[in-house]
């Protein structure tokens, strides 16, 4: 590391996080370019759905009441502001700033990146609600080297938002690929917020509650030579170290191949160092070229959903969930229309000689899919409540059932990057075409795996929670889930590079046992990352599970009692 570095914030990790983050961040200390993350998966169907409603919408919003209150503190400071918050529409919200800045008499230059969107309804996927593919952060650079102020985009990759602001201040070039993909895992780990400082994280427990009340948001030193220092603004919640760095590094991806727009990131490379408090830093970061295609994020209306939750209080909860459930099952066959998909899900909360009602009761929920929502919601709000006085003992529901509403679909796909217009729309106007990085692609093969460790010699063991030694996370992938899983010795890490195979996974994990399950080590971070097919079916937005996007699925994992060594505890 040499030279000063940029110093890279975060106010946002998802549309409806704290809303007044970008002003903490602005008074917490100094601060080149302050980034927020408003687009998951969800929240572009969610977009797509006001733009139906109205089509001069399909931005966040609440990005706007911040900038009401920020952006002349923003410009006061010099703090350049970069954010995804265009959606559907960066050109509508860039002329929305404009219109504020000009209210608020806020001389700052704004400009968007647009050419994401496939077309939608009319475009080359039809039948999508929306569909956009992941631009790099090459547009993002080409409106800040333009001089722009504040530069607002649609779906790019989450780690353009700091990648792109690094190439532009560093001036590097597009087969920079070590340096770009230092940017882009050092983007990676701020994408998410307060999840670097202490968020979701798994070893909560072993710091002060009161420090975790409102963690602090991140931010990155970025240096010119690619690597970072992951820290925060002084004086704020939460913290910063290699634990909570590992823990987002493993967050919602797959191989050791992190493969983005403009770089391919070799997660199995990276190195972190804890520098001091708060400070971890991250280098040996090594980038490949780009894959040749761009992913691009497709959402639908899948039809409509219904649910209802049926308590089963005391004694006899299977025969009393057999009862309910064969009386509906009757009851859709009798109707005029069948629900096209029917779900049964039975929770047993229930403890024996619980000194509460609410703990004596286990939880059977039903639910109901078709295209039609009249069918989903006569197929509830009749057949369920009719058996209110004929049916188990107890019979009472968490609430009354409501009519269908309707449900999103996820999918990915991929487009030649020779088929998307990537086109920075400059302060002045200019529509300047971004060129897709370097010319050489990247075929994505499978990284070799790496010999595992040596394991730990034969000795006592006891029973216990995995998570008393391993840390993990897990999120969602459109229909697939991650777990990453971490240890903090190398002595852990002999240890659970062997015992946790895909076969105990699957084990410990019964849900997955019919499912691909594939395994990639990353001896450097201690960690392995286990990729779960089809465990969500169509995704989140379709909420065909109980966790649809497996937040808690890393949670399971490390409440499973496995044999571990003795002097591991």
């Amino acid at each position: 590391m040499t030279g000063r570095p940029l110093r890279v914030g975060n106010a946002s990790g998802f549309y409806g996080d704290r809303c007044d983050a970008l002003r903490e961040m602005l008074v917490g200390g100094p601060l080149d370019v302050l980034t927020g993350d408003y687009l998951a998966e969800l929240t572009m169907l969610i977009l797509g759905r006001d733009r139906l409603k109205d089509p001069s919408r399909g931005y966040a919003k609440t990005f706007l009441r911040q900038l009401e209150e920020c952006l002349t503190l923003a410009h006061e400071r010099g703090v350049k502001i970069v954010a995804n918050a265009g959606g559907l529409n960066p050109a509508g919200l860039a002329d929305a700033v404009r219109g504020l800045a000009a209210r608020l008499g806020v001389p700052v230059r704004v400009a968007h990146v647009e050419g994401d969107d496939l077309g939608g309804p009319q475009g080359r996927f039809p039948g999508a609600l929306t569909a956009h593919a992941y631009l790099g952060g090459a547009g993002i650079a080409a409106c800040l080297s333009a001089g722009a102020d504040l530069v607002v985009t649609g779906r790019v990759s989450d780690a353009a938002l700091v990648s792109g602001p690094a190439a532009a201040h560093f001036g590097w070039a597009p087969d920079a690929y070590d340096r770009l993909a230092g940017a882009v895992v050092a983007g990676h780990v701020l994408e998410c917020g307060t999840q670097a400082t202490g968020g979701n994280y798994a070893f909560f427990a072993e710091h002060d509650p009161a420090d975790l009340r409102r963690p602090g948001f991140p931010l990155a030193e970025v240096y010119e030579d690619g690597s970072a220092v992951i820290t925060k603004h002084d004086d704020t919640g939460g913290f910063v170290d290699i634990g909570t760095v590992t823990a987002q590094l493993l967050y919602e991806t797959q191989g050791a191949r992190y493969a983005g727009p403009d770089v391919t990131a070799r997660l199995d490379s990276v190195t972190l160092t804890q520098e001091g408090p708060d400070r971890v830093r991250i280098d040996g970061v090594r980038g490949e070229a780009p894959p040749p295609t761009l992913k691009a994020g497709l959402t639908r209306l899948g039809g409509h959903r219904n649910e209802v939750v049926f308590v089963l209080t005391g004694l006899d909860v299977e025969a009393k969930a057999a009862l309910v459930r064969a009386q509906l099952e009757d009851a859709f066959d009798r109707a005029e229309a069948r629900p096209a998909e029917v779900g049964w899900e039975l929770a047993r909360t229930d403890h024996a000689d619980a000194a509460t009602e609410e703990t004596a009761s286990a939880l059977l929920r039903l639910v109901v899919r078709d295209p039609d929502a009249d069918t989903v919601g006569r197929a509830i709000g009749g057949a369920a409540v009719e058996l209110a006085l004929g049916s188990y003992p107890g019979f009472h529901v968490t609430a009354p059932p409501g009519k269908g509403a309707p449900y999103g679909v996820f999918e990915a796909a991929y487009v030649e990057r020779s088929g998307v217009e990537h086109v920075a729309v400059l302060p002045d106007g200019e529509r300047r075409p971004v060129p897709f990085g370097a010319d050489d692609t990247l075929v994505l093969d499978d990284v070799p795996q790496p010999p595992p460790p040596a394991p730990l010699p034969p000795g006592p063991t006891r029973r216990v929670p995995l998570g008393l030694v391993a840390g993990a996370r897990s999120g969602d992938k459109g229909g697939d889930a991650n777990v990453g899983v971490w240890v903090r010795t190398d002595d852990a890490w002999r240890w659970l590079a062997h015992e946790l195979t895909v076969a105990r996974f699957r084990e410990l994990l019964p849900e997955a046992a019919d499912l691909t399950v594939v395994r990639h080590d990353l001896p450097n971070l201690r960690a392995l990352n286990f990729v779960v097919q089809d465990l969500l079916g169509e995704g989140v937005a379709a909420r065909a599970r109980f966790d649809p996007q497996a937040k808690g699925l890393a949670e399971w994992l490390r409440a499973r009692h496995v044999d571990i060594p003795q002097l591991l505890l």
